[in-house]
């Protein structure tokens, strides 16, 4: 069966203030299936937004430029369609949950009429249907007095609501594909729960598919079927949830692993953490890029190494230090 979203070969890059492009994600390729979660989890800086942006062609402009590649929706090149087409996909066949919900929504605007500008613009319907409407989906996410809670402007509502909000924006239209990028950002660890068991309802309501971004493995864990691990533009691991957590194969997937808190971890102990940080990208190597983070020479990283799959839908970039047992 054909995967609901299909990237090949993607690379993008942003224009400097001296004119380089600087490539932020480099030669990426993933897919989705109908009904999948996949999770793309890394550090800050290692593309994971950009990934997610580039999917719909939210970069910002004139400085982000999508350089080669594809990206197919249901078999349609996102990449080549038409402004108008564009605009049917984004928050019609494609729900899009930003990082920041106070940014994402309008200060000067009730929650009510921003939800149902979107109900009147993809579904056609008059604004009193579309008020009526974006109430019921209010009371889908689980906001308490939906009616009265319409009215109120974003400032009013805690963090935890907005967020709510923004992800009942992204499901008017009852999309295909949902991409929720750090969706439990600045949240308090009972909302963020919350708003996640909120999202696997949600998927399973709706049988959509969802691309989950994150740093957090444990979140991982909890609500995706399948795992990107990306670090400095690159996906450097790839598999089944279960698998990875099981047999990590890549150095940067078992640091971050181990950087998880445990049980049996003594009490007030220390985390491992994982030393350095990641290349600015004006520095990055051809070669493998964990491998510059641990002090291996520049000249000694000049061949990028293949990925590989070592079991099935396991995938591994196949750095010989990097993949040591």
């Amino acid at each position: 069966m054909q995967p609901l979203l299909e990237v090949r070969n993607l690379s993008v890059a942003f224009e400097s203030d001296d004119g380089l492009l600087l490539r932020a994600v480099d030669d990426v390729s993933f897919s989705i299936g109908r009904g999948e979660c996949v999770g793309i989890v890394g550090e800050s800086g290692c593309g994971k937004s950009v990934t997610a942006m580039s999917l719909v062609r939210l970069l910002p402009k004139p400085a982000g430029h999508i350089l080669s590649g594809k990206v197919l929706f249901d078999g349609e090149d996102v990449l080549s369609m038409q402004i108008p087409q564009l605009h049917e996909l984004r928050g019609g066949r494609v729900g899009f949950i930003f990082q920041e919900p106070m940014q994402a929504l309008n200060p000067v605007h009730t929650i009510g009429s921003q939800i149902a500008e979107s109900l009147m613009l993809h579904r056609g319907l008059t604004a009193d249907a579309a008020w009526v409407e974006a109430v019921n989906l209010l009371r889908l996410v689980h906001i308490p007095n939906p009616d009265i809670r319409a009215m109120d402007y974003p400032h009013s509502l805690s963090g935890g609501m907005r967020q709510r909000v923004v992800i009942a924006i992204a499901l008017a239209c009852r999309p295909q594909l949902i991409i929720a990028d750090e969706p439990t950002t600045a949240l308090d660890v009972t909302v963020q729960q919350q708003i996640l068991n909120l999202l696997r309802e949600l998927r399973q309501d709706l049988t959509a598919s969802s691309l989950l971004i994150t740093h957090d493995l444990g979140v991982i864990a909890q609500n995706c079927d399948r795992v990107l691990v990306m670090y400095a533009g690159r996906i450097v691991e790839s598999a089944p949830v279960t698998e990875l957590f099981v047999n990590p194969r890549h150095a940067y997937t078992k640091a971050l692993l181990a950087s998880m808190p445990r049980r049996n971890y003594e009490r007030k102990s220390l985390l491992p953490t994982i030393p350095g940080n990641v290349a600015p990208i004006r520095e990055y190597v051809q070669g493998c890029r964990f491998c510059q983070r641990m002090g291996i020479p520049a000249e000694k990283l000049t061949t990028r190494p293949s990925l590989v799959e070592i079991s099935p839908a396991h995938l591994v970039e196949n750095c010989p230090r990097c993949t040591e047992e």
